[in-house]
Formats: structure tokens, sequence, C-alpha cells
């Protein structure tokens, strides 16, 4: 089985290809620039490197979010619309698992953090089985108080993974027994890894396929307090 994986989920930019289980190829950056620029001339120069054609492809993996709302509509569009194309099977991963899998401790929960802005934060919690990441704690929206305090409780020893660097201060103060990650980049190399509990959709499924945002972008946000009445229906006419 031939499979492609991608994350673009923040400014880091990542996608890898497999063979079955075997990594084939590799790019990454974490330059700060438009990734609907950089992510299709990545999986061109990957797939014509394996010397593949596009056809050849069996799967697409993709970070399904939490992180960047453009970022996150990105990739999925990207991967939805490769699976649809090419006809072959989708499956989304966490992109907070995605970071999980760069430490490889098997005695610690792992919480990888990525920076939701305004004080809040994703979080997430997971621990090393062998080769696989078991989560232990849902993936969030959340802010470092309240990580603080669910993570007092905590009896193993935590590691933190991703974007730590703004709440370091404020986290090893609070929690002096905590480590960090000296990896913090997503790795599409590593997604194959979390494939295994993660759906495969194909055909009508991949259109229902979109990204965890796991908070309201600004748009549904001002589009409910417009429509305070509206409740939680679909709000979209059909034409």
């Amino acid at each position: 089985m031939k499979t492609i994986a991608f994350d673009t989920s923040n400014q880091p930019l990542s996608v890898a290809l497999f063979e079955d289980d075997k990594l084939i190829g590799q790019r990454e950056t974490n330059v700060a620039k438009n990734h609907s620029v950089q992510l299709l001339p990545f999986i061109d120069e990957l797939v014509h490197e394996a010397g593949w054609q596009p056809s050849d492809l069996d799967r697409v993996i993709v970070s399904q979010g939490p992180g960047s709302y453009t970022g996150l509509r990105i990739a999925v569009t990207t991967a939805k619309t490769l699976a649809f194309t090419l006809q072959i099977a989708l499956q989304g991963v966490s992109s907070l698992a995605v970071l999980a899998t760069n430490v490889v401790r098997s005695d610690a929960v792992i919480v990888p953090i990525m920076d939701a802005r305004n004080d809040n934060l994703y979080a997430g919690g997971y621990v090393r089985d062998n080769d696989r990441l078991v989560q232990v704690a849902p993936d969030r929206h959340t802010n470092v108080a309240k990580l603080i305090a669910t993570l007092r409780e905590e009896q193993r020893p935590v590691v933190l993974v991703g974007e730590w660097a703004r709440f370091a201060e404020e986290l090893q103060m609070a929690l002096p027994e905590v480590t960090f990650a000296e990896d913090n980049l997503p790795h599409a190399a590593n997604m194959m890894m979390l494939t295994t509990d993660a759906p495969v959709l194909t055909e009508i499924a991949i259109h229902q396929f979109v990204p965890h945002y796991y908070r309201l972008s600004q748009a549904e946000a001002d589009w409910a307090k417009a429509h305070p009445d509206a409740g939680d229906g679909i709000y979209v006419e059909k034409v």
C-alpha cells in the first residue's frame, strides 16, 4: 500500500510517503510561508522522486486538528481532494498526537500543547504502549491554569511537547518536576503509527470529513452572536 501523509496544522509543514510501513521520503519546513503555496509542490516532488504517479497512491493521512484554522483547512481540503479524485482511502489523525509521537518515554504522560492565542492553548494526554500511542486525556481547548490543575493530579512523570515555550516559566513554577521535549515539531514520518484506530473513510464519507477546531472560529462566533435564537441546527440554505 502506498500512502501519503501531511501536517499543516501550524507554521511547520511536513509531508511523507510510505510503502506499507516503510518510510520512502519526507519533506519538512518551519518557515513562515503560506502552506497553500508549499504543500502541493512538496507532494509533487516526493511522488516523482519515488518514481510514482499520483494514481499509484492508495491512501492519504492528514492531521485533522486542532491548530491554525487556515492551516487545517488547507490540509483537509487537499486531503479530501486527493482522496476523492484518486478514489483512495482517507484517514485523519490528531495533530496533537503527531506531536506526542516525538516522545518515546514509556513511563510518562505525554502532554502535547499548541498555542491557541489569548492565553489559551490546545492540549491532550497520551502514553506509550510499545509501538502504539494511547490517548489518556481528550484533545481540548483550555488554558494554562486549567492544565496545571489537571497535571497536579497526575501520578506519573509529565513530558510537555509542542508549543510550550510561551508557557514554560508558568508551567515550571507550578510543576517543577515537569520536563520539556527537545523535538517540538510535527513529523509526517510519525503519522503512520497513529492510523491503527483512525477510521478509514471512502466514497461519501470523504465529503463529511471536517477539521477538528475544538472551538468556534471567529466567523462562527460572529454568526452565533448575530443569531442568538438559531440554536445548533444546520443554517446553510439548500438551493
